[in-house]
């Protein structure tokens, strides 16, 4: 997929802006019928359906991939905390909902401020383009998880002091932990979700 040739681009930027942009504004979209929509014995959760989320891993993933082909303008300045992304399922299901959240609401913070530190590191043109994208995706997941009644996350002062971390000096290695992370702790904090649970049987 690396050696994959590509043909000039002729695609024109407005509409590859809107592609791009579809996605935050369908999130934005499925939270304001959520919130506007008539009480109901049973209602459905629009904002429960995770294709907007497997977008943003996609997206994630194209960001990678612009990684991978980026051959100047593309390091990162300095090690940055990252959250762990392996997930241990007896450990995770044994942890209260909001244990979950807090270990998936930090992780998010933490991606945030690794991505803001390689967005002022960057100076390739794609690369920054689709960083930005990455960080526009982390503020919709933000609100996606307000939409459900997610307790709001109070990041601390530092970094220092949270459990479940490690530390990356290279562009390539916290791109894949943004994948891994949206891959494994979001989905699965969004799936478990108790607004999400109404409808299951």
């Amino acid at each position: 997929m690396g050696n994959r040739r590509t043909l000039p681009n002729r695609e024109d930027p407005v509409m590859g802006y809107a592609a791009m942009e579809f996605p935050r504004l369908l999130a934005l979209l499925l939270i304001a019928l959520e919130w506007t929509r008539p009480g109901l014995p049973a209602p459905l959760k629009p904002i429960c359906d995770l294709r907007v989320l497997n977008h943003f891993v996609k997206e994630a993933r194209d960001a990678e991939a612009a990684m991978k082909s980026c051959r100047e303008g593309c390091s990162l300045s300095e090690s940055v905390t990252v959250p762990q992304t392996r997930v241990d399922f007896d450990v995770w299901e044994k942890k209260n909902a909001l244990d979950k959240a807090l270990e998936v609401q930090s992780g998010l913070w933490l991606l945030q401020q690794a991505l803001n530190l390689l967005r002022t590191s960057v100076t390739n043109t794609a690369l920054h383009s689709h960083i930005d994208n990455s960080l526009r995706n982390l503020l919709s997941i933000h609100a996606v998880l307000r939409s459900l009644s997610i307790q709001e996350y109070t990041p601390p002062a530092s970094a220092a002091g949270l459990e479940g971390t490690w530390r990356v000096s290279s562009t390539a290695d916290l791109l894949q932990v943004y994948v891994n992370f949206l891959r494994g702790k979001v989905r699965l904090l969004l799936v478990d979700a108790q607004a999400c649970q109404h409808d299951v049987s």
